[in-house]
């Protein structure tokens, strides 16, 4: 008879460390995380009456929600392939995946050490079930371990004696209870519309989604990627006079970097929307160089603790204004560079950067100084 297809239902073990504390390996040992997975069963079947009838898994590793909620579920892919592969009965049905040599089984299951200083660890585990029980377990697995799902006391004392360090609380957790505690932590630091789009490019990446930033910028997800608005545009159509316009500037474009590196760490590319993507940077086009006109320069927008927040070539012209060429965007501090020699080869000009000290504006909004303001 075929073996009836298992039905992933994925979970984690939160481990959330006391103040100061932090665990000392970020992953277990082969047999620490056998042990670890025989707690863990014991904990989950008081809880789950009926998960002896599935498989459980455990991948031995610490990592930060950020690393787990990636599109596709890549760390939860991994543990299910790796558990199905492990024939049907073997150790009772419960199987781990530790750490040789500090390698983990697949590179996937490594956490990633950038994020290792996150008060918040979280160990990825598995239900497969086969269809017939997967329902009601995952039914299951949502009422009871939000409510009941405190580890037992002899799994916190394996855990804090194992990683050296004192725990505040230990649970388990369904995806979707991490994604909801997710969606509350991004909420509550005015990053709402973050989530809206993080959801969309996790859950239903087949469906595009609009939203604005809390500052107001346009958003879209669509084919795996996260789209914003131009901020020169924006800041086109914002009101008030020219310092309050160019703090409105500055804050939109911090409000960005803020986007970009949580993105990142979702593994969501951030684009502009009618612009093109430069190592850690954003660029736009506004027009082509007038071989009629002086070469091309490049002046830096400068905001009070942001440092350069956009970079505009342009070509000083004839008239009252200059012909400008192309806004960039440094998202993170090292963006600054590799835009400007971008740039600078574009436009065949030494990458030299005429600091401002200020956001050059006009009437229409972002610009460069004609040569009556030098």
């Amino acid at each position: 008879m075929e073996a009836q297809p298992l039905i992933a239902l994925p979970a984690v073990l939160a481990l959330e460390f006391s103040s100061g504390q932090a665990p000392s390996v970020a992953t277990l040992s082969r047999d620490q995380a056998d042990g670890l997975a025989a707690l863990v069963a014991e904990d989950l079947h008081a809880l789950l009456p009926r998960i002896g009838e599935a498989r459980l898994a455990l991948a031995g590793a610490l990592f930060d929600p950020v690393e787990l909620l990636r599109p596709g579920f890549p760390v939860w892919t991994t543990l299910d392939d790796l558990a199905r592969r492990v024939p049907r009965g073997h150790l009772d049905n419960v199987v781990a995946f530790g750490s040789h040599a500090g390698q983990m089984p697949a590179p996937t299951l490594l956490p990633e050490p950038g994020h290792a200083g996150g008060a918040l660890r979280l160990l990825p585990l598995s239900v497969l079930a086969t269809e017939a029980l997967a329902d009601s377990l995952a039914q299951d697995m949502e009422v009871q371990l939000v409510g009941r799902g405190e580890t037992g006391a002899r799994t916190a004392d394996w855990l804090m004696r194992t990683l050296g360090a004192q725990l505040e609380h230990a649970r388990y957790l369904s995806r979707n209870d991490l994604l909801a505690l997710t969606c509350v932590q991004y909420e509550h630091v005015n990053l709402a519309p973050l989530w809206t789009l993080l959801e969309a490019a996790l859950l239903t990446p087949y469906q595009p989604e609009t939203t604005l930033s809390a500052r107001g910028l346009p958003l879209r997800y669509a084919d795996g990627a996260v789209r914003a608005g131009s901020p020169a545009a924006w800041l086109a159509d914002q009101p008030g006079g020219p310092a309050q316009r160019a703090h409105a500037f500055a804050g939109v474009v911090f409000e960005l970097r803020q986007y970009a590196a949580l993105l990142q760490a979702h593994h969501v590319p951030l684009q502009l929307e009618d612009g093109e993507s430069a190592g850690h940077g954003m660029l736009e086009t506004l027009a082509e160089p007038d071989p009629a006109l002086p070469a091309p320069t490049l002046i830096a927008h400068e905001a009070p603790g942001l440092g350069t927040v956009a970079v505009t070539a342009f070509q000083a012209g004839t008239g009252e204004r200059p012909r400008l060429l192309a806004h960039a965007y440094p998202l993170a501090p090292q963006a600054l560079g590799p835009l400007v020699a971008v740039l600078a080869a574009r436009y065949g000009i030494e990458p030299a950067l005429q600091a401002q000290g200020q956001v050059v504006l006009d009437d229409h909004g972002l610009t460069a100084p004609t040569p009556s303001r030098h």
